[in-house]
């Protein structure tokens, strides 16, 4: 973990610019999904929070990891993420191939739900 990155422009800053593209969609993509989110970086990425921790993502060599920050997210959608690389909490996605828009887009409304749930139950 880097604690020298305090914002998300730092941690972009040093991102190689096939990578940062690619990166920039997404983060285009997740934030137009959670309107309301604060966008913080934690464990040294990129996160969007709201109600707690939505998704991150991070800048990789060939690939964006994309963190639904649980692993049951991933478990549900495992038909729909067949040909991308995942594992317990993340979700690969190849530099230079398309974004699944509508699949990001699903897993972070998805995320909004279940932190919106959550949050309301704790109320109680």
């Amino acid at each position: 973990m880097n604690n020298s990155i305090k914002n998300v422009d730092d941690y972009l800053s040093g991102l190689p610019e096939n990578v940062l593209v690619a990166l920039e969609k997404l983060r285009k993509i997740a934030r137009a999904a959670a309107p309301g989110a604060e966008e913080v970086i934690s464990y040294g990425m990129p996160m969007l929070k709201y109600h707690g921790m939505l998704v991150g993502y991070a800048g990789w060599k060939d690939h964006i990891g994309f963190y639904p920050c649980n692993s049951r997210t991933i478990a549900a959608m495992k038909d729909e993420l067949k040909g991308y690389g995942t594992s317990k909490g993340t979700i690969r996605f190849e530099i230079g191939k398309p974004l699944p828009v509508k699949l990001i887009q699903k897993i972070v409304k998805e995320r909004v739900k279940e932190n919106v749930a959550k949050a309301k139950k704790t109320k109680k």
